[in-house]
């Protein structure tokens, strides 16, 4: 299905009358953060300070925290978080992996083996 053409980009669909669809692995790695922050529970990826920054920085830097590896067409991600404070560990991370798991079988066709999930630090609430 999916092989490897360079470093950095696989070939995910090929047709000899239409040409072929390649992705990048960093395209991987955003669609990966964006659904890991869509997660209630998830206050950053590691690296970034809020969603809030994120969003103004714009769809790079969601990339950031997420180490993708493609072979064959098989995705292993590894994800590092910051949780807010209140949250379930466990669920919220079972939520994740699940999230990021479907978000990427269905944007790309690939298939996920697994996605790992690292905690960093937890977000407090600040008192006003």
């Amino acid at each position: 299905m999916a092989k490897e053409e360079s470093k950095n980009t696989y070939t995910i669909h090929a047709d000899g009358n239409l040409g072929e669809v390649q992705i990048a692995d960093e395209v991987v790695a955003i669609i990966a953060g964006l659904a890991a922050t869509e997660v209630e529970g998830v206050a950053a990826m590691a690296g970034s300070t809020s969603k809030d920054f994120i969003e103004k920085l714009g769809m790079k830097n969601l990339s950031k925290g997420v180490k993708v590896e493609v072979l064959e067409g098989v995705v292993s991600v590894e994800l590092t978080l910051n949780l807010d404070y209140g949250y379930s560990i466990p669920k919220t991370c079972s939520k994740v992996q699940e999230k990021v798991k479907v978000a990427i079988e269905n944007m790309t066709g690939l298939t996920v083996s697994d996605v790992n999930v690292r905690i960093i630090g937890v977000a407090m609430e600040k008192n006003k």
